[in-house]
């Protein structure tokens, strides 16, 4: 615990069992009061590397429902044990723990609701492997998003999150895509609520092991990520309705 919150890291994992077990082992044990792995009914030995590592809250899909549709179950279940801090982290490797301290510090000490670990802050995208062309969509979508959206962040598409679970409770996330546009759908749900977000500079690392989606689905999310800015400018302005900005009932 920090500050008298409990912090519960979440593993949305697909085949990771090559990098599960690194991932978790960087974890700050210190600080974290608990771990959940959701596997999204992965081909690996995920789910048996989590219960050899003494995971206590696994939850295995028997059938794939997509990214959005894992995290789902994993911010579900950290608010039933209670969570006060949730820290998304995925269990491939590309995001270094090592920097969970840092990110709930912001939030058990009430500064920010939300912190980012961006790729994008001091150039470590790139650094890291990042293919130039997502590099360059990155970019273009985040510059649209924060014309749309009226924000200023330096990036939306960080797979490194931590929310308090006032955000978690006020937004309405299970309404949300089950595919990879999820994760824009919830920062654009956040601001729409009132909540301002933090980032920090992370570095990041792009291997054969690490998790990537190709072009094709590259480009369905980069138009997902249109399409949610368009709504989120035509919900802020009073022109049309959504259900994923409704409030939680």
């Amino acid at each position: 615990m920090l500050n008298n919150k409990k912090i519960i890291v979440v593993l949305p994992a697909y085949n990771a069992a090559e990098t599960l077990e690194q991932t978790y082992n960087e974890i700050p044990f210190y600080l974290v009061d608990e771990v959940i792995l959701v596997d999204d009914a992965s081909n690996d030995k995920t789910v048996k590397i989590g219960i050899d590592l003494g995971i206590k809250h696994i939850i295995k899909h028997e059938k794939n429902k997509g990214y959005g549709g894992n995290q789902k179950s994993c911010y579900n279940k950290a608010l039933s044990l209670g969570a006060d801090i949730v820290v998304m982290l995925h269990p491939d490797y590309q995001y270094t723990p090592k920097l969970i301290p840092s990110m709930v510090h912001i939030i058990s000490q009430d500064v920010y609701q939300v912190v980012l670990g961006s790729r994008i802050l001091g150039g470590g995208a790139l650094r890291g492997g990042m293919p130039y062309y997502k590099y360059v969509s990155n970019r273009f979508l985040t510059l649209f998003q924060n014309i749309l959206i009226g924000q200023k962040l330096s990036e939306y598409h960080t797979g490194y999150r931590v929310f308090s679970k006032e955000v978690l409770k006020a937004i309405n996330y299970n309404e949300n895509s089950n595919d990879f546009v999820f994760d824009n759908q919830m920062l654009s749900q956040i601001f729409y609520a009132g909540f301002e977000i933090a980032e920090i500079t992370c570095p990041t690392k792009y291997f054969t092991g690490a998790s990537s989606i190709n072009f094709k689905r590259s480009s369905i999310y980069g138009l997902g990520v249109v399409r949610t800015s368009i709504q989120h400018f035509l919900q802020k302005k009073g022109i049309a309705k959504f259900k994923i900005y409704e409030k939680v009932k």
